[in-house]
This record gives C-alpha cells, sequence and structure tokens, in this order.
C-alpha cells in the first residue's frame, strides 16, 4: 500500500493574517490589528493560499476582495481561532492554583460530619474551585485514585499503599454510645478492657471504622466481636443502640449529628490515652497538583480547628 504525501498544515499566524483581511478587507488596516507589518501580513495570506492550494484574496489596486473560496473558509478559520484561544484560556486556568475540577473522594463515615466544612471553605476561598466529591468506600476510593478518576481523597489513615502521599489533618477519639440505662452510659475514664465485655455493635464489611472498632477491641484484650447484627451506616448503628441491641464506638465528630436523634442515647469517655482515629488527604505521590494539595491540607487544618478534634500540624 502506498502512503500519500502528507500535507502541509497551515500555521497560526497565516490563519491570523488571513482572518483579520477578511474582517478589514484592507490590508493596511488588518496588518495594524494584528500587530504584523503590511509586507509579512502580504506573505503570510499568500503562504496560506499556496499551503491550501486555493485562491483566497483578490487583490486589487483600491480594494482587497473576498474570493468565493475566501468567503467559505473564512468562517472556519474564525472559528479554528476561536477554538485555539480557547484551549490557551483553559491551559492558563489549569496553571492558576485552585481553578478547574478537583474530584474528591471522601468515606462515607467522615462525609456527613467533615463535609459542611470542607464546602464551605471552598467556597468562601476558592470560589474558581470546581469541587466534585464522591462518597464511597476506602477501597473504592483507592482504586479511583490508582486509575485516575479521583484526584484527592479525604479518608482515615494510615493507608500504607505504594505510590500514595498522605496528608495528615487531625486525630480524633472514639467515644462509647450505649443506650439511657446503660451502666457506662454518660460515664468518663471509662478503661478500654470495659470493651471485653461489651456487646459491640459494628458496620458491615469494607468500612475502615468496623476494621478500627475491631483493632481497638484487640488492642482491649478481645478476641473478637460477633456479627449477629450489622449496619451499613452509622446513623442506623446509632438507632440500633437506642433500641437496646447493644452499644458502639463513634468518632466524636459524629457525635453531635448522630446521637441527637434520639432521646435515648448516652455517650461515654474512655480513659487517656482513648482510642483514636486519624483523618487525612491523600493524594497520588508526585501529582502534578501536589503543591496545591498541600495548600489545601494546611487550609482545611485551619478551618477544622473548631471541631472537636486534635490538629496535626506537619
Amino acid at each position: 500500500m502506498t502512503v500519500g504525501k502528507r500535507r502541509r498544515q497551515p500555521s497560526l499566524a497565516q490563519l491570523r493574517a488571513f482572518a483579520a483581511v477578511a474582517e478589514h478587507l484592507h490590508f493596511r488596516d488588518a496588518a495594524a490589528a494584528i500587530g504584523m507589518s503590511q509586507p509579512a501580513l502580504s506573505g503570510a495570506v499568500s503562504a496560506l493560499e499556496e499551503t491550501l492550494g486555493v485562491t483566497l484574496v483578490e487583490r486589487t489596486t483600491r480594494k482587497v476582495l473576498l474570493s468565493p473560496a475566501g468567503e467559505r473558509l473564512a468562517a472556519r478559520t474564525k472559528a479554528v481561532l476561536e477554538e485555539v484561544g480557547a484551549l490557551m484560556e483553559e491551559a492558563d486556568a489549569l496553571r492558576a492554583p485552585f481553578t478547574g475540577a478537583l474530584r474528591l473522594g471522601v468515606i462515607p463515615t467522615v462525609a456527613p460530619y467533615l463535609l459542611p466544612t470542607v464546602l464551605r471553605l471552598v467556597h468562601d476561598r476558592y470560589p474558581h474551585l470546581d469541587l466534585q466529591v464522591h462518597e464511597e468506600q476506602t477501597a473504592n476510593l483507592l482504586d479511583g485514585l490508582a486509575v485516575g478518576r479521583l484526584d484527592l481523597l479525604l479518608l482515615a489513615v494510615p493507608l500504607g499503599v505504594p505510590g500514595v502521599t498522605e496528608l495528615p489533618l487531625f486525630d480524633e477519639d472514639f467515644v462509647l454510645v450505649t443506650p439511657l440505662e446503660h451502666p457506662l452510659g454518660g460515664r468518663d475514664g471509662i478503661p478500654r478492657d470495659a470493651l471485653r465485655e461489651l456487646n459491640l455493635l459494628l458496620l458491615d464489611e469494607g468500612h475502615c471504622l468496623r476494621d478500627q472498632a475491631l483493632d481497638i477491641c484487640r488492642e482491649a484484650g478481645r478476641a473478637g466481636v460477633p456479627a449477629t447484627t450489622t449496619a451499613a451506616g452509622l446513623s442506623t448503628l446509632v438507632q440500633l443502640v437506642a433500641g437496646g441491641l447493644g452499644v458502639t464506638l463513634l468518632p466524636r465528630t459524629a457525635v453531635q449529628v448522630e446521637t441527637t436523634r434520639s432521646s435515648r442515647l448516652l455517650t461515654g469517655c474512655f480513659t487517656d490515652p482513648a482510642p483514636t482515629r486519624r483523618i487525612a488527604l491523600a493524594m497520588r505521590t508526585g501529582a502534578a497538583r501536589a503543591a496545591e494539595y498541600e495548600e489545601l491540607a494546611a487550609a482545611l487544618r485551619e478551618a477544622m480547628s473548631d471541631l472537636p478534634v486534635r490538629i496535626v500540624r506537619s
């Protein structure tokens, strides 16, 4: 098979010169409009005609006219130049920090309690940032980050995943949520080993908070927790506690939202050091927008300082 000779492509300078002539129908005025000398503009239009193989302009001693081909191609030339301009504008926006789309993945045990702070910060400080939020479990979020579907994650750490950099935000304690009549309800200084004997309710498999609760139980000397009753979300879990089916662990940021829905709940605090979890942003190591994400992490630490957490200073 014979491959035909590749045709030359017109340059942007040639297209701009022709567009100016088509608009002004005068070489001197067109040259002044785009900052070219008149000979250079005339040469650019001639070069474009040679490249395209058609006559675009009819030159007379008194005026400039577009040929039929020039009439048809003038509109197309203008459209091409407008698209190039739009391309450059978008590139400029991408170079500017906190503009364009940012796809943020958030775990379900964080989203309802931290997103109000995140959204308020973005609205007030980064109004040109197009924040797109995706609530998913940790495994799905990490997959999305790896393949480029997501840009940044807000979740519990440590992850221990190669190629992922964590930007810690804060540590928060867990509290014990009990039914109204439970002997540990409302107490301070609850020892961790109390968890050995409690009927602890957990989230479904796949939630990192379930794994954290199990880790806390193991640290307290409990071998495991029978999965007789589980829940898909913290709201359901707390309602099960209110119904007397057991007790559960809540991160402190969730307490105000979840426990005010029922008058049949009490919260108890563990003795120091209380069981905790750490929340962080996570990004691909070496991400092009790494400096931007680090700045966002610093802004979030400041914005979250009023929450019942301990900010992790970088």
